[in-house]
């Protein structure tokens, strides 16, 4: 499947054209992939494939197995643009593919391996380069989000990473509005709880 993809983009490449305003919003593009148009998969892929990535990276903890889910993705997409019905945005629709995908994957396999250096939750203590570089505040965010069960790190990822919604972010997990919120609360009283023991007070405040 990846070599299918792999094929894809490199024709895409050689037949790029530059979009014009009008026809450059996500909709537009995915109606253009619809009837076959390439350089449309092209801007979309380069719109969101790092986004998607990093979605799919929080979930699974594993670079490779990001890489090829975020692949079968856009795969997807080429494959199914014509099933997309404009009900939500573009980007709730990637996230709900690429939440199922990885998820699958998950099911899968029930231990995935996580890639070094990938998403290290390890204790900072044991190694002082580790130490130094967590003082920054955006390590000690990644750090604390590995340690929140994956319900609650995929809400926070949707919520403030992809700036969704309580109602896309309940399109993209398939569950009513009031259960986002519920999970949003719970996910933000832990995450504040990690934050505030690695010294870091009022972050999400």
């Amino acid at each position: 499947m990846r070599s299918d993809f792999a094929g894809l983009v490199a024709g895409i490449a050689a037949e790029r054209r530059p979009p014009t305003a009008k026809d450059n919003s996500d909709e537009a593009l995915v109606a253009k992939i619809a009837s076959g148009n390439r350089p449309a998969m092209q801007v979309l892929f380069a719109r969101y494939h790092a986004r998607i990535y990093r979605f799919v990276l929080r979930l699974l903890g594993s670079e490779a197995l990001a890489e090829d889910v975020t692949s079968e993705v856009f795969l997807d997409v080429w494959r199914r643009a014509q099933q997309f019905e404009a009900r939500s945005a573009v980007t709730t629709w990637l996230l709900a593919i690429a939440r199922y995908k990885a998820l699958s994957e998950l099911r899968r396999r029930p231990e995935p391996p996580t890639d070094e250096g990938s998403m290290d939750a390890s204790d900072p203590a044991d190694d002082p380069e580790a130490t130094f570089a967590i003082k920054h505040r955006g390590e000690i965010l990644r750090n604390c989000l590995t340690r929140l069960s994956p319900r609650h790190r995929e809400i926070i990822d949707l919520v403030y990473y992809h700036e969704k919604s309580v109602q896309e972010a309940a399109n993209i997990l398939g569950v009513p509005g009031n259960t986002v919120k519920t999970r949003m609360f719970h996910a933000r009283k832990k995450l504040s709880e990690l934050l505030e023991a690695r010294g870091v007070v009022g972050a999400l405040s």
